[in-house]
């Protein structure tokens, strides 16, 4: 772990650097939207940009994935397959690193995915530290997402002129190297590199609102007590149009769903691995048709206990990062922050 300082002057340098190097993906405007995609040219990279349509995990865990080939008849695939492409993630929120760290930690539990591993030991994250909020939908600071904490190979915080940067990793310690861009440090000049970057951290606070009126601390709570509440049917199933969107921009909603492809000859195929959404009425489904979670409501309060209770007794982990992305694209317009806030008046007035 080392500090130091990259003069906005000399961003391009370090962008055009990279490109070079290998294959750099960032942060794109498109159309009045932003989107993660491959750059050629430092001109295109997009520091100031609201979340992207769908996060990062999408290099990690892609919405359609070949997992191998199989003979027909045989008990397993003749031939499993990664496509594991070295890449630089470059500009990513802390909130979807934070994302990316939920993932690491429910798709390493056992069983293990392989895939995703294999994934992520290819890609070399370069942070981006948010100095305001994104929108009025980003609830970061509620759930403790707004600065780094790890997930990250080097991290650029805006300081003005200068970018102050952490880098974080041996891999992060390579592919900067002895760059003459980020000069020569000492013990001395990070000691106070360190601490203009907690003094920063601390001021920006002031842009942001904790728009959740749950405690972080209290949050799970919350959940567990209103798993009955009337509150799922009579406000968010109603209006919940079972489409799916708030899952599949989730940074942190990791379900799939199998399917094989067989020749013609019925000789062999492949298995395939894409995006599942629980929020779509089939997902619950099993035989005889019936369903664990049949009405849109029990959907909904599934969804909201994922992030919120169940992953904290399984991981210790709230798996909402506070991206805001679900609240952005719901057709329905069912705010995240809005549901937490009745729920958490509903918890406080049934405590009098």
């Amino acid at each position: 772990m080392r500090y130091g300082y990259l003069n906005k002057a000399d961003f391009k340098k370090f962008v055009e650097g990279l490109i070079k190097k290998q294959k750099v993906v960032a942060p794109v405007k498109k159309e009045n939207q932003f989107v993660f995609a491959q750059v050629e040219d430092a001109s295109q990279v997009s520091l100031d940009y609201i979340p992207t349509i769908l996060p990062p995990k999408k290099y990690f865990m892609p919405q359609h994935q070949k997992l191998g080939d199989f003979n027909m008849g045989e008990a397993k695939m003749s031939s499993t397959q990664v496509d594991v492409e070295p890449l630089i993630l470059f500009g990513v929120r802390t909130c979807d690193i934070e994302g990316i760290e939920c993932l690491d930690v429910a798709l390493n539990d056992s069983p293990a995915d392989p895939y995703f591993a294999k994934k992520k030991k290819s890609i070399i994250i370069i942070g981006y530290e948010c100095m305001k909020p994104c929108d009025e939908y980003a609830t970061c600071v509620a759930m403790d997402t707004h600065v780094p904490k790890a997930g990250y190979d080097i991290m650029l915080t805006d300081a003005g002129d200068k970018y102050i940067v952490h880098i974080n990793s041996m891999a992060g310690d390579k592919l900067i190297g002895k760059s003459p861009l980020f000069g020569k440090t000492t013990a001395e000049l990070e000691g106070k590199i360190k601490a203009e970057l907690k003094a920063l951290q601390e001021a920006k606070l002031k842009n942001f609102d904790n728009k959740l009126d749950a405690g972080y601390k209290e949050l799970r709570r919350v959940f567990k007590d209103s798993y009955s509440s009337k509150f799922w049917q009579e406000n968010v199933g109603k209006r919940c149009l079972s489409c799916g969107n708030c899952t599949a921009v989730c940074p942190t909603c990791y379900c799939f769903d199998i399917y094989d492809t067989v020749t013609l000859d019925v000789t062999k195929g492949t298995r395939n691995r894409v995006w599942d959404s629980c929020q779509l009425e089939e997902f619950a489904e099993v035989a005889g048709g019936e369903s664990f979670r049949e009405e849109r409501s029990a959907r909904q309060r599934h969804r909201y206990h994922r992030k919120f209770d169940y992953s904290v007794k399984k991981y210790n982990k709230f798996f909402c990062v506070g991206c805001g992305r679900c609240t952005r694209t719901c057709m329905a317009k069912i705010s995240l922050i809005d549901t937490v806030n009745e729920l958490t008046k509903e918890h406080k007035d049934a405590k009098k």
